[in-house]
C-alpha cells in the first residue's frame, strides 16, 4: 500500500533527503490573500464580522461568542464518567510532568557590586486554539491549558468553533474539558476569524468586552496557520502548525501488527496527513503492506486513511542499515517518531531532530496524544529541526535584571567606552563617563 523510496545503495546528503523524503506540500502562502480580508474585516467590524463568518463557514450563527458558565457546568455533568475519567488522568499526568518545567529565577554576581538576574515572567492574556473540523479535540484542551497554568499565565481563553450540531456551542466534550481545567472563559469562534478576533478583541453581543490576547497557541487548519501567520507581532504564536506526521525507524524485529496500527493512527486525523516507515528490512515492508490492507478495511475512517497512506507524503523509506535509517529519521525530523528496533533506547537518545521520541514496543503515539503525560503540540513539517513543541517554556518570558553598583560601572566603564567608540556610537560611551565627570 505504502509507496517505496528505496535508499539501499547511496544514502543522499542531508539537503538531498530533505527534498526525497515524503512530505506533506502545505503552502500558506497560497491562502494568504484568502484569509487576509477576513483578518482585516474582523479588525474593522469585530464580533459582527466574526459572526458572519461563523454563520458562513460553520452553518450557525451563535447568539454570543462567550459561552455562558453554565454551558461548561452543564457539559462537564452530561459528560460519560469514562471519557471524564480519562480527561481526568491524562490532566493528572500532564501536570506531573509539566510542573516540573517551570523556570526559576537566577541571579549572577558579575563583579562585586554586578548582578544579572534572568526573571521568568509568565505571558499575560493566552489565547487558546482548539480545531473542531474532521475531529472533535478535548485532549487538545488539556495540552494548551496545562503548560499555560503551569507557567503561570492569570488569563486564559479557549476558542473552539460553533456547532450547529449543538446550537451554536463548542463540541461539548470540549466545554467539559475546559470546565475541569478551571478555565471559565471559551469562545464559540473557530477558523481564520477566531484568530483574529483574539488578536484585536472585540465586544460581544451581549456588550460584554472580548479583551484581546498577548499570544495564540493550539493547532489548527491551514486557514488558522495562515492567519497566525499575518497577525505575528501583534501576538506571539507557538507554530505554524501543518498536517500531523509519524515517521517509525523499525528493523526485522518490529511487529508489523503494531507499525501498521500506529501508521493508521495518524493517517486517520487528515487526509494529508503522513505516514512514514524506514526500515532495513524488505521483509518487515512487506509485511506491514499486508497488514495495512487488512486494518484500513477494519477501521472507522478508512477512507480518509486511505488517502493519507496513498498520498505523496507517505510512504515506505528503505535503508541499508539501522544507522542510515537514524541519518534519515534526523533528515526528516518528524512530528512524532517511534523507534522499534532492538535497542531502541539507546538509538532514542541519538535523535537530534524530533518534535517527540516514542521508544520501543509499548509507547506508541496514541499514549502521547493523550495519558504519556507528554505535550501533543508538537513542530510538523520539519520544524523539529529548529523548534520544540508546547510546554511551560513557550508561556514564560525571560528579562534580565541589571543592577550594578557604582563602583561596579567605575570598573568597567573603559571597556564600554572603547567598545562604544569601536561602533561609531559615542554617546554610548558618554552615558557612562557622564556619571564620573568628577573623577576628571
Amino acid at each position: 500500500m505504502l509507496s517505496r523510496t528505496d535508499l539501499r545503495s547511496a544514502l543522499p546528503s542531508s539537503a538531498e533527503l530533505r527534498t526525497t523524503l515524503p512530505r506533506a506540500e502545505v503552502d500558506v502562502d497560497q491562502v494568504l490573500h484568502r484569509v487576509r480580508p477576513i483578518v482585516d474585516d474582523v479588525r474593522a467590524r469585530g464580533v459582527d464580522a466574526v459572526l458572519d463568518y461563523t454563520e458562513r463557514f460553520d452553518g450557525v450563527r451563535p447568539a454570543a461568542v462567550r459561552v455562558p458558565v453554565r454551558e461548561l457546568t452543564t457539559a462537564l455533568a452530561h459528560l460519560d464518567p469514562a471519557v471524564r475519567a480519562a480527561l481526568e488522568e491524562s490532566i493528572a499526568r500532564a501536570r506531573l510532568v509539566h510542573g516540573d518545567q517551570r523556570r526559576t529565577d537566577v541571579t549572577t554576581q558579575v563583579v562585586p557590586g554586578g548582578t544579572v538576574t534572568e526573571r521568568w515572567v509568565p505571558v499575560g492574556r493566552v489565547g487558546l486554539y482548539v480545531p473542531g473540523g474532521l475531529a472533535v479535540y478535548p485532549s487538545s484542551v488539556i495540552m494548551n491549558v496545562v503548560p499555560a497554568q503551569a507557567a503561570g499565565v492569570e488569563s486564559l481563553v479557549v476558542c473552539s468553533p460553533a456547532q450547529a450540531e449543538f446550537g451554536g456551542l463548542p463540541h461539548p466534550a470540549i466545554l467539559a474539558a475546559a470546565e475541569l481545567l478551571g478555565v471559565d472563559e471559551v469562545w464559540a469562534v473557530g477558523g481564520a476569524q477566531a484568530v483574529a478576533l483574539l488578536a484585536h478583541g472585540g465586544t460581544d453581543t451581549t456588550g460584554a468586552a472580548l479583551d484581546p490576547v498577548d499570544m495564540v497557541t493550539g493547532p489548527g487548519n491551514i486557514y488558522v496557520t495562515a492567519a497566525k501567520r499575518l497577525l505575528r507581532g501583534l501576538i506571539g504564536i507557538d507554530s505554524e502548525a501543518g498536517p500531523t506526521e509519524i515517521a517509525i525507524l523499525a528493523d526485522a524485529g518490529a511487529d508489523p501488527v503494531h507499525v501498521a496500527a500506529d501508521l493508521i493512527s495518524q493517517a486517520e486525523h487528515d487526509p494529508l496527513a503522513a505516514s512514514v516507515l524506514v526500515t532495513d528490512s524488505v521483509e518487515l515492508a512487506d509485511a506491514v503492506d499486508a497488514e495495512l490492507v487488512v486494518q484500513v478495511k477494519a477501521t472507522k475512517h478508512s477512507e480518509r486513511v486511505t488517502t493519507a497512506l496513498t498520498g505523496p507524503q507517505s510512504g515506505t523509506v528503505l535503508v541499508s542499515t539501522v544507522e542510515d535509517g537514524l541519518r534519515v529519521v534526523d533528515a526528516y525530523a518528524a512530528e512524532h517518531l517511534e523507534i522499534q528496533t532492538a535497542n531502541a533506547r539507546d538509538l532514542a537518545a541519538r535523535v537530534r531532530n524530533a518534535g517527540a521520541v516514542f521508544v520501543g514496543a509499548y509507547a506508541p503515539v496514541s499514549l502521547g496524544d493523550y495519558c504519556a503525560g507528554s505535550n501533543h503540540v508538537l513542530p510538523t513539517g520539519g520544524c523539529a529541526r529548529h523548534s520544540s513543541g508546547l510546554s511551560v517554556q513557550t508561556f514564560l518570558r525571560g528579562i534580565h535584571v541589571v543592577d550594578y553598583t557604582e563602583e561596579a560601572l567605575r570598573e568597567v566603564a573603559g571597556h564600554v567606552v572603547a567598545l562604544a567608540n569601536a561602533e561609531d556610537l559615542p554617546a554610548h560611551g558618554q552615558a557612562v563617563t557622564a556619571r564620573f565627570r568628577d573623577d576628571a
